[in-house]
């Protein structure tokens, strides 16, 4: 439910912003129904981007992964965290100014691609330290990125997700990395590029002139809140790292706008729902007793969220929530919520 009966979410909006690792793809498997949701948007000429804070890869890398996988997508509609760590360095510093870049390859590319200079050592005197998601990082370079950073050179990270999804579950991500600079310096980056931060969001909306933009992601602390700093709609699946659990249990920064199981709640709107609903509507109630948020009627199961993220989110702390009706504990199963 969109707040119009019928309406299709995305007839509200020019433009369709898309996270990539849990909406779009888990690691090298497109997720299912993430192609031809994408194909349907392209079919009906709507504008499409891809906002990533992965700095493994280039934006036509991104590209050609995506295309591979049945996803047409072109380089200029990818945006990386990589590519606009990049961009900041270049109008920082000037041409040709050593980087010590802690990452993967299309890291370094992207920075000699604006015309800086990659390095490895802190005995190059690096300007600055760039860190990204690299596989291979090992504790040569960070403790390199150290020496660097202690010597005085700007440190850059490209973003801080804590994990990255997997098949296997969340695996350590870049802000797991950069939490080891953390500790052995003892400080904060200066600058963190990616989601949260608006940047990739706010570039991709310039590009719709008087369109809306309605952003997708799987992650509360980076998806959503990103677009809620834009000033943008979210649109929250749960194809990836945030889980129900973790929706009701979320700050004001990081409640999205929507929330859908994956995709199909783009196109069909009995599979999407606006957050927060009310604690009685579409056929549940949503009651305080016993320290417990009882959750009664039937209807849909996504209703039942709606339901029970008013509840949770005007109270002082989240309570745990237990079925008033046989329909409830079916409900709160298909939410993956405990009973």
């Amino acid at each position: 439910m969109t707040g119009d009966a019928g309406a299709r979410l995305v007839d509200g909006y020019a433009q369709v912003v898309f996270d990539l690792d849990g909406v779009i793809y888990l690691i090298d498997r497109p997720i299912p129904g993430a192609v031809e949701a994408v194909g349907r948007l392209h079919a009906e000429g709507r504008a499409v981007a891809y906002a990533t804070n992965n700095a493994s890869r280039r934006s036509s890398q991104v590209a050609d992964l995506l295309t591979g996988m049945g996803v047409p997508a072109r380089p200029e509609e990818v945006l990386t965290s990589a590519a606009a760590a990049a961009e900041l360095l270049r109008d920082r510093l000037p041409a040709g100014a050593p980087v010590l870049v802690v990452g993967a390859e299309a890291l370094r590319a992207e920075i000699a691609a604006v015309g800086l200079s990659p390095v490895d050592r802190a005995d190059e005197s690096p300007r600055a330290v760039v860190q990204g998601y690299g596989p291979q990082v090992g504790w040569t370079d960070l403790a390199e990125a150290t020496v660097a950073v202690r010597g005085g050179a700007t440190w850059i990270a490209t973003n801080t997700d804590r994990t990255l999804p997997s098949g296997r579950g969340p695996l350590p991500g870049n802000g797991s990395l950069v939490a080891v600079l953390r500790t052995a310096l003892d400080r904060e980056p200066d600058v963190v590029v990616g989601k949260p931060e608006p940047g990739l969001f706010a570039t991709a909306a310039r590009r719709v002139d008087g369109g809306r933009t309605l952003v997708v992601g799987d992650r509360l602390d980076t998806d959503i809140e990103g677009a809620r700093r834009a000033g943008l709609d979210s649109l929250l699946v749960l194809t990836g790292v945030s889980d129900v659990p973790e929706l009701l249990a979320a700050e004001p920064a990081r409640r999205p706008t929507y929330v859908a199981h994956d995709l199909a709640g783009l196109f069909d709107p009995a599979a999407v729902v606006r957050v927060p609903g009310t604690t009685d509507a579409g056929g549940w109630s949503v009651t305080a007793r016993d320290d417990r948020l009882e959750l009664s009627g039937a209807g849909r199961p996504l209703d039942a969220l709606a339901a029970l993220c008013a509840a949770a989110w005007s109270a002082s702390a989240v309570p745990p929530v237990r079925a008033g009706s046989p329909e409830a504990t079916r409900a709160l199963t298909a939410l993956g919520l405990p009973d």
